[in-house]
């Protein structure tokens, strides 16, 4: 089993370490810097697929090994981390909790249905996938930053904003329709949307 801990995964890992140094930051009350982990751990998993793939010779086992570990790191850094942070930052009520406990069970949802599809697609091609089906999980290391950011022109708002973003969100995890998976250009947009945003948020810790 040790000859498939290579390289290709190094990145998906380090997504999950920072991941939960997030969620025991906004347990002790760093949100901003809870939020600012996410933000990072997002960026690491733009780019860890793409470092997977410039290893030409991977076996089935270990492209297998990638489809796995990387759901099982997203559902902890996009899944559990998010609903914690939020939990932390208020969302305690009866009505949030719910919402919570719906949005992780959408992105497990969501991420057990990948699993099973991208299996069964390798099996057939060596394509990259075009589309993703639903609402990436990942998308919450864009939107729960912006949201934050936001904060100071949300006020009293903010609370009822951050709730309906985590029902939209988990709700677009499940929904049945195809998003193009974005090329390089709109991915360095991201990358300075999320720079932007993390940025914004070292402002504030300091």
């Amino acid at each position: 089993m040790l000859e498939i801990y290579d390289y290709t995964v190094v990145l998906t890992y380090v997504s999950l370490m920072v991941s939960i140094g997030g969620m025991m930051l906004s347990v002790n009350g760093h949100l901003n810097l809870a939020v600012l982990c996410l933000a990072i751990s997002g960026l690491c998993d733009m780019f860890d697929g793409k470092i997977a793939r410039t290893k030409k010779d991977r076996t089935e086992e270990e492209k297998c090994f990638g489809i796995q570990i990387d759901s099982l790191c997203d559902i902890v850094c996009f899944g559990v981390g998010p609903a914690i942070i939020c939990y932390c930052i208020g969302m305690r009520g009866p009505i949030g909790m719910v919402i919570l406990m719906f949005y992780v069970l959408a992105g497990l949802i969501r991420l057990a249905w990948f699993n099973v599809t991208e299996e069964c697609r390798q099996k057939e091609t060596d394509e990259k996938r075009a589309c993703y089906q639903g609402l990436p999980i990942t998308s919450m290391a864009i939107i729960l930053p912006l949201v934050v950011v936001f904060r100071p022109l949300l006020g009293k708002e903010f609370m009822v904003a951050l709730h309906a973003a985590v029902l939209v969100v988990g709700l677009l995890f499940i929904t049945d329709f195809k998003l193009r998976k974005p090329k390089n250009a709109t991915l360095v947009v991201l990358v300075v949307i999320v720079a932007a945003a993390v940025l914004k948020i070292l402002h504030v810790c300091q």
